[in-house]
């Protein structure tokens, strides 16, 4: 008779390469109840709706954690609208329906807050969705992420899937996308302020007028509240994942500044755009089930500074 018996669930991390996948990797990896399953980008890719079948068909994992996607910041979303519309919708499609289609019971799919629209009352709510216009900025993404969202929703209604979407406020941490033209704010404005200390720049200039109402959730954080949602019966979905807080873009800068050391002038450009003007989420659901985050900003950035000197 066997008294040590241990299920051992097979998970598909698909974006493991990413902040977020990343993350998972690192909680994951030492699991000895997960058999964890993976593929880069040039084995498997996602935007082919044959060989993500033909994937999950072979695999057939019991669960798929949906961290891929074309994302970038305020300056990608414009320049390249098409390609996040396309991407993302190609993606949530193959990969939700694959998951169904081999019998997955258990999917985990991430939202944006960029879902919510432009004049959205303060904070989000998850019932505002679809209740105003998008931000021009950035609409592409956001009605990709809508509609898989949805997908993920509808197939929960037709075939009792357990697909669940949470919506994340702006994420950061270790393995950031730092690149030039891709990078979010903060990775952006880490970079940024590192080499004007190291080629010693008197001046660093900081797009928009620095007014914008950002909130921004730590990494970890984020993979902390969606294993506590797993434990959780009943949930409905989407839920917000945020902090207690929102940070202007202003008061972020000076912050990263001390993080980095750097002691030169801020110029603020308001030639350059903002993006929508406050994003802050609801997190009453969350809260009354009983998750709070426990990575301060500053701490946060100082962790996601010293993996970048580490990795750049």
């Amino acid at each position: 008779m066997i008294n040590n018996f241990q299920i051992i669930e097979r998970v598909f991390l698909a974006g493991h390469s990413g902040l977020v996948g990343q993350a998972f990797l690192r909680r994951m990896e030492s699991d000895s109840s997960i058999d964890l399953i993976r593929r880069s980008s040039d084995k498997l890719d996602l935007l082919e709706q044959a060989s993500v079948r033909k994937f999950f068909e072979e695999e057939s994992p019991d669960r798929v954690i949906l961290a891929a996607g074309r994302v970038g910041g305020i300056q990608a979303n414009v320049d390249f609208p098409g390609r996040f519309i396309y991407e993302n919708l190609l993606i949530s499609a193959n990969v939700i329906h694959s998951a169904f289609s081999s019998g997955t019971r258990k999917l985990l799919y991430f939202g944006s807050s960029c879902m919510f629209p432009r004049s959205c009352g303060q904070p989000m709510r998850e019932s505002d969705l679809l209740s105003g216009f998008l931000e021009p900025t950035n609409e592409g993404y956001a009605l990709a992420k809508l509609a898989g969202w949805k997908l993920a929703e509808s197939y929960n209604r037709q075939y009792g899937t357990e697909f669940r979407t949470v919506i994340p406020a702006n994420l950061y941490g270790p393995c950031d996308n730092f690149s030039e033209n891709n990078s979010h704010v903060i990775p952006a404005l880490l970079k940024k302020f590192h080499f004007a200390k190291e080629n010693g720049d008197p001046t660093v200039s900081i797009w928009g007028s620095g007014e914008a109402q950002r909130e921004f959730l730590y990494v970890g954080d984020l993979i902390d509240a969606c294993i506590f949602l797993d434990s959780c019966s009943d949930v409905a979905g989407p839920v917000n994942i945020g902090v207690s807080q929102s940070t202007s873009i202003k008061e972020l800068t000076f912050l990263i500044r001390e993080v980095v050391d750097y002691h030169g002038e801020i110029k603020f450009d308001r030639s350059k755009p903002d993006g929508a003007p406050a994003r802050k989420l609801d997190t009453a659901y969350l809260d009354r089930l009983g998750w709070q985050p426990s990575v301060t900003l500053a701490d946060g950035l100082g962790k996601t500074y010293e993996w970048f000197l580490g990795n750049h």
